[in-house]
């Protein structure tokens, strides 16, 4: 099996900002009482015209372009969402369509919650090798303020919508490393289709309990199958679900805050998107450039967990 590297980003913002102050006009509660528990300020949302497939092309040319690839190039194309409008098509299926990829290669969807940029990693990875192609597109994109109930204060002040994405190559040798996992149940719940809208409910304290075990955990696994320590990993790149969570995990590990990057000030929990956009705006500061060591590390529904350990690249 060859490894991949990372050679291209992008990632799709929508158009609405939702503050804090906005929901308070809405559910009972307020700026304080969110921030203190979560970190997150605003969060945005799909305005008339965007959905989740317009935020996926948009990321997935964004990453296309970087990467430096010709669309026919791309030998796969992994989307990773629990929030797609239809079953079917699948929403990979819309981003191939609209950006007139090639029609004789995989595509699908992949539904690991929070975990499922990662999975789509190791899911490309997969196909790669399989059908020797060299350069692969994975993308994570949420349209999730479709599926809150604005009247639940527990989870409607959470969550957001975005897409990012991120073009892959196949290379021989370099550093690749996954650790992947779940634990059924039911501590978030989106139920399937039907004539009743599907809302999205959450267990917060059971959540929050797996999350402080999962990233520590995904984390001392890789640098196991590895041998590296965190001083060799130029940035680990978290789900932003909770700058609670983060901070004590980092805590807990006695691991260097600045390598831990925190955007769900401005997001909310993007789920499947939060990982790759958090990436794609590291690119952008400066913060991982080509040859980097980087760690991801995704944990949600399902109960799923992922990390991956790899290589900032260039085409």
């Amino acid at each position: 099996m060859k490894n991949i590297e990372i050679i291209g980003t992008g990632m799709a913002k929508p158009g609405k900002v939702v503050t804090n102050d906005d929901l308070a006009k809405i559910v009972e509660t307020n700026d304080e009482w969110i921030t203190s528990r979560t970190g997150i300020k605003e969060r945005r949302f799909c305005d008339e015209n965007q959905s989740a497939y317009t935020l996926s092309a948009e990321a997935a040319q964004k990453a296309i372009e970087a990467s430096g690839v010709s669309k026919e190039e791309i030998s796969c194309v992994i989307c990773a969402t629990v929030s797609a409008e239809y079953v079917t098509p699948s929403l990979a299926c819309i981003v191939q369509r609209n950006l007139g990829l090639p029609e004789d290669i995989p595509v699908l969807d992949v539904n690991a919650a929070c975990s499922g940029f990662i999975y789509g990693l190791e899911v490309a990875r997969g196909f790669l090798n399989g059908n020797g192609g060299k350069y692969g597109l994975v993308i994570g994109c949420e349209q999730l303020s479709r599926l809150m109930d604005m009247t639940d204060r527990s989870t409607c002040v959470l969550f957001g919508d975005g897409a990012g994405a991120a073009v892959i190559k196949t290379v021989d040798d370099g550093i690749y490393e996954t650790v992947l996992g779940a634990r059924g149940g039911y501590e978030i719940t989106v139920e399937g289709a039907g004539p009743v809208v599907s809302h999205i409910k959450m267990e917060g304290q059971e959540v929050f309990k797996f999350a402080v075990d999962a990233i520590p955990k995904c984390i001392n696994a890789l640098k196991e199958k590895s041998g590296i320590t965190l001083d060799d990993v130029d940035q680990v790149i978290c789900h932003q679900a909770n700058a609670r969570i983060l901070d004590h995990c980092v805590r807990k590990m006695k691991a260097d805050p600045e390598k831990f990057y925190k955007n769900m000030d401005r997001y909310g929990n993007t789920s499947a998107a939060s990982v790759p956009v958090a990436l794609d705006e590291l690119v952008k500061l400066g913060k991982v450039n080509p040859g980097d060591t980087i760690m991801m590390v995704g944990f949600g529904g399902g109960l799923t967990w992922a990390g991956v350990l790899l290589k900032y690249g260039v085409k």
